[in-house]
C-alpha cells in the first residue's frame, strides 16, 4: 500500500510569528492609612509659580524702598537737630558773653569814687568786648530757615555796641557840665537802644527761632537768651536813673557828700512762712530744706547809693561749725526806695535752743545816723 506512504498529514499548518506578549504590571500595596486618604499636593500647579515669584520680588523690593526712605528720613532728621544744636550752641556763647557785659556795664555805673573820665575809659572797654559779639555772630553760619533770625540777633548786638559807645561819649562831652536834667535826657536816649536790644533778641530773635524749631519738629535744642539792662531802675525811668548817676558821679568829683545820704534795715522776714522777725523778740523759725531771709534795705536819704554791703549772721556753737555769716551787695538804691536781698543756702542751723541772728548794713559816704544800720534779732529754730 504504496499509496498509504504517500498519505501527508496535513492535520497543523505552519503557524505564523507571534510577538511576545508584555508581562503584566505588579501594582504596588497601598500606604496605610485608610482607603479615604487625599492624595497632597507638592506645590502649586507649573503654571503659578513664576506669578508667585514675581509677587514676591514685587514685595520684596517695596520693602527696600520703604526701608531706605525711612532711613533717609531719620538721617535727614539728625543731620537738621545737629545743625541747629551746633548753631544754638555757638550763640549761646555769645549770649553769656554780651550779658556778662551788660553786668559790667552797671558795675561801672554804680562803682563809687569813679572819676568820668574812668567812666568813659571803662565803657569803651565794654564797647570793644560786644563788637567781638558782633563780628562772631555775623561770621556763625545758621541753618537755612534761620538766617533771617540771626540777622536780627546782629541787629540785637550791634544796638549794645551804639548805646554803649552813646554813652561814653556823653559822659565825656558833659563832663564839664551842670545841666543835670538836659544831659540824663541824652544818656537815657543811649540807655534805650540797650533796652531795646533785648526787645530785638527776645521778639525778634529767640521767639521766631523757638516758632521755626516748632515748624521743623526739632526738639531738644534751646534758644539762648540775653539781658542786657539787669536793672529795673533803668528799665522804669530812664531819665530819672541818669540823672542820679549824674549827681553821684558830679558830687563824687568835689569829695565832699552833700545831701542828706543814709540807708537802714526796713524788715527781715524768714521764708517760706513769712515770719517777720522784730528786733529785740523772740522768734520760733521753722528750719525748713529751704529756709531762707529776706532783708529789706531802706534808702531814706535823697542821694542815689551803690555797692552797699549787707551782712547776716546767725550764732552757732563752735562744735557745730562756728557762727553762720552770708554776705551780699546791694549794686544801687535810690532815694526812698526798698530793696530786698534774699539770703539763702544757710547750712545747718542750731536747733532748740535761743540764738542770735544779726543784720548790718554798711554805712554810706555822708551817713550820720548810724544807729539804724544795724539790728539783733532773737530767734530759736525748730524742725518742721
Amino acid at each position: 500500500m504504496d499509496n498509504e506512504d504517500d498519505i501527508e498529514f496535513d492535520f497543523f499548518e505552519d503557524e505564523a510569528e507571534t510577538t511576545e506578549a508584555p508581562a503584566p504590571r505588579t501594582r504596588l500595596p497601598r500606604r496605610p492609612g485608610g482607603p479615604g486618604r487625599p492624595r497632597r499636593r507638592l506645590g502649586p500647579p507649573r503654571g503659578a509659580a513664576p506669578l508667585v515669584r514675581l509677587l514676591l520680588l514685587v514685595g520684596f523690593v517695596v520693602f527696600l524702598v520703604l526701608a531706605f526712605a525711612l532711613l533717609i528720613q531719620s538721617c535727614a532728621s539728625a543731620s537738621k537737630r545737629d545743625s541747629y544744636t551746633h548753631y544754638m550752641d555757638s550763640v549761646g556763647k555769645i549770649a553769656t558773653q554780651s550779658s556778662a557785659n551788660g553786668k559790667s556795664l552797671m558795675t561801672v555805673l554804680t562803682t563809687p569814687g569813679l572819676s568820668v573820665a574812668q567812666i568813659e575809659l571803662r565803657l569803651k572797654g565794654i564797647a570793644g568786648q560786644e563788637q567781638q559779639n558782633v563780628t562772631a555772630a555775623v561770621n556763625l553760619n545758621p541753618p537755612g530757615p534761620l538766617r533771617d533770625e540771626n540777622q536780627h540777633l546782629v541787629e540785637a548786638l550791634q544796638l549794645r555796641v551804639s548805646g554803649i559807645q552813646g554813652l561814653a561819649t556823653t559822659f565825656q562831652k558833659t563832663s564839664k557840665s551842670t545841666d543835670t536834667t538836659a544831659d540824663s535826657v541824652v544818656l537815657a536816649a543811649d540807655a534805650e537802644r540797650l533796652i531795646a536790644s533785648d526787645v530785638v533778641w527776645d521778639d525778634l530773635f529767640k521767639a521766631l527761632a523757638v516758632q521755626q524749631l516748632e515748624r521743623d519738629n526739632v526738639t531738644g535744642v534751646a534758644v539762648p537768651e540775653s539781658h542786657f539792662v539787669v536793672s529795673t531802675d533803668l528799665l522804669s525811668a530812664p531819665a530819672h536813673f541818669m540823672s542820679l548817676i549824674l549827681l553821684r558821679v558830679r558830687g563824687a568829683a568835689t569829695s565832699t557828700p552833700t545831701g542828706l545820704h543814709g540807708t537802714n534795715i526796713g524788715s527781715v522776714t524768714a521764708q517760706p512762712g513769712g515770719q517777720v522777725l522784730i528786733a529785740g523778740t523772740l522768734t520760733t523759725v521753722t528750719a525748713t530744706t529751704t529756709l531762707t531771709f529776706e532783708v529789706t534795705v531802706h534808702n531814706g536819704g535823697d542821694s542815689q547809693e551803690v555797692q552797699i554791703p549787707v551782712t547776716l549772721t546767725i550764732e552757732r556753737p563752735q562744735a557745730q561749725g562756728g557762727p553762720i555769716t552770708k554776705t551780699q551787695t546791694l549794686d544801687v538804691i535810690n532815694p526812698g526806695e526798698d530793696k530786698t536781698l534774699t539770703f539763702g543756702n544757710l547750712g545747718q542751723v542750731p536747733f532748740a535752743s535761743q540764738v542770735n541772728l544779726t543784720v548790718d548794713v554798711a554805712t554810706v559816704p555822708g551817713e550820720t545816723n548810724k544807729s539804724n544800720n544795724s539790728a539783733i534779732y532773737p530767734v530759736i529754730f525748730s524742725l518742721p
